[in-house]
Parts: structure tokens; sequence; C-alpha cells
């Protein structure tokens, strides 16, 4: 329980300092409500992002029995991204001749772009795992599942960069395309933020169900049947409630590395592997991981706001592998 209030606590402090941290003035009054809010809803996009990839990375390593997995192992992420470029390609193409129409179409024009985006990243998440589940039929064996993942990632992630290069003639469309493929919330309307709320939030749930499941099977699949765990079952259903919370993440927050593996692995000699204690430690420290990173996004002194994904891969990166470096001292003592 102290490392949940901990917890606790790092959320509440983070949050606090992501709604009065940035550029804007808070001291006059009349701009006070218009930034509180705006930091608001890029909070409540960065913390349903971070929770939802951090509860994903523990759900794909407990499937996997590894440590260093993440949810984009299995191309659901790179399909959501996919799906996402797709839908602002076909929005510009369909909508974007009221650029420069009445206030009232324009407002119009941005709600049909945040109904639009979620459902396109939900769908290539979808996609990918269609793809992935028929693989599976043919061929259970992990190895496979895997290797399936990594191919679809490099396909989705070639067809996704194809897309931006034909938006290359649409200045914004190029800009939206490439920001969202770097991860970003500055641009997050209420509207995205509310239709991830129930995925992220269901998912979330599945995974939390699951956990008896999930520690069963680190001991291994046979001794998982014999103690009367559906192991296909379990497999089956947690790729897919990974492929909604990846899709949720990538909806709200674009395409952002790093969350879904370091954030389980920094957590396990704290909170245990027990799988109903760390998927709540997660969704906590995961959400309050991408909300520091945005809050160092939107505050660097380089003249323009970095890319969510970039700051998350300058800090993930050394921090796993000094994670990764410590777990095998501790292993090579032991």
């Amino acid at each position: 329980m102290r490392v949940y209030a901990v917890l606790a606590g790092l959320v509440t402090f983070t949050c606090v300092a992501s709604l009065f941290v940035g550029p804007g003035d808070l001291s006059k009054a009349h701009l006070q409500g218009t930034f509180l809010s705006l930091r608001a809803v890029r909070l409540g996009a960065a913390f349903l992002a971070g929770g939802a990839l951090a509860v994903g990375g523990v759900v794909v390593q407990g499937m996997f029995k590894n440590p260093l997995a993440s949810p984009s192992i299995l191309g659901t992420t790179a399909g959501a991204d996919l799906g996402g470029k797709l839908s602002l390609l076909v929005f510009d193409l369909v909508f974007g001749s009221t650029a420069g129409a009445a206030s009232a179409v324009a407002q119009a024009r941005w709600f049909r772009a945040d109904m639009l985006l979620p459902l396109g990243c939900v769908a290539g998440a979808l996609g990918a795992l269609l793809i992935l589940l028929a693989i599976r039929r043919a061929n259970d064996d992990l190895i496979v599942l895997l290797l399936t993942g990594f191919l679809l990632t490099s396909l989705f992630g070639s067809m996704g960069g194809f897309l931006t290069s034909i938006a290359s003639e649409r200045p914004e469309l190029a800009r939206a395309m490439i920001a969202f493929g770097l991860g970003d919330v500055s641009g997050v309307g209420l509207r995205r933020v509310l239709l991830g709320v129930p995925l992220v939030v269901c998912g979330v749930v599945a995974a939390f169900l699951f956990s008896r499941s999930l520690d069963v099977m680190l001991a291994g699949a046979e001794e998982a049947e014999a103690l009367g765990v559906d192991v296909d079952q379990v497999r089956m259903s947690c790729v897919v409630w990974t492929a909604v919370l990846t899709a949720a993440a990538v909806a709200v927050g674009g395409s952002v590395a790093f969350v879904g593996l370091i954030v389980p692995h920094a957590l396990r000699p704290w909170v245990g592997v027990q799988h109903r204690r760390l998927v709540p430690a997660a969704a906590m420290l995961g959400g309050t991981f991408l909300v520091a990173c945005d809050m160092l996004a939107r505050t660097a002194p380089l003249g323009s706001e970095i890319p969510l994904g970039v700051v998350t891969g300058l800090i993930g990166a050394p921090l796993f592998l000094t994670l990764l470096l410590r777990s095998r001292e501790e292993l090579g003592h032991a």
C-alpha cells in the first residue's frame, strides 16, 4: 500500500504542476480560464495515452513471459498509426475545402476531425489484429506471432511513410501527419479525449480481470492448463485488449515509444510480479510519466515544442538501458 500512496502523491503533484507549467501568462484573469482548460485537455490526453501503453506493456510482457516485450511488438501500434494517418488524409480530401469557412462551419469541421481520427486508429489496430489472429489460427506458435507482429510493424510503417509522402503537397496535412507520427497531444480536443476514456477504462479493467491467469501462465503453458487456465483463450483475449489499449493511446497521443516497455520494468522491483498489483500501478505511473514528458516538451527552451515521442525516446532509451543493466547485475550476483 505504501507504493500506491507514493504513486498517488506523484500523480497528484505531476497533474497539478502540468496545469500551471507551460507557455502562457496565468496572471491575466481573462486568459486564465482558457489556458487552464487547454492544459487540462492536454493533461487528460497524456495521462490516458501513458496509462494505456503501460498497462498494455504489462499484459504483453506477462503473455510472452518476457520483460523486454512492448505493445508495439504485436504490430497494432503501427496499425493504429497507419489508420490515424489514413483518416487524416481522408478528412483533408473530403472536408479540406472548408478550411477558410465561417466559424460555425470550421467548428463542425474540427468536430469531424476529432471523431474521425480515433475511429481510424481503432480500425487500423483492429485490422492488424485480424491479420495477427488469422496467422495465429494457422499456427499458434508464439514465435510465429512475434515474427508476424514484426512484419506487420514494418509493413504498416512503410505504408504510413507512403501516406506522409503523398501529403507533402499539402503543407498543413503533412505537418499534421508528421506530428501525429512523432507523438503529439497539443492539438487534441476534448471530444477525442472523451472518446478515448471508455476504451482505456475497458482495457485496464480487462487486464485486471485477467491478472490471475497471467500470474499462472508465468509458470508455463502446461502448468497453467493443468491448473484450469485456457491458455489459448487468455492469449487471444490479451492480444485483443492490448490492441484496444494501443488504439486508444495512439488516438489521443500519437505514436509514443518506450512507455509500455520501461514502466512495467521499473515497477516490478517495488510492486512485484503479480499482475493484480502491477496493472493499477502501471496505469498510474505510465500516465504520470507521459504527463511529465509533455511538460518537458512544451517548456524546453528551444524556441519550438519538442515532439512528445522524441522526449519519451530520449528519456526512455537510456533509462531502459540502465534498468536492463541493473537487472543483469542482480541476476549475476544471485
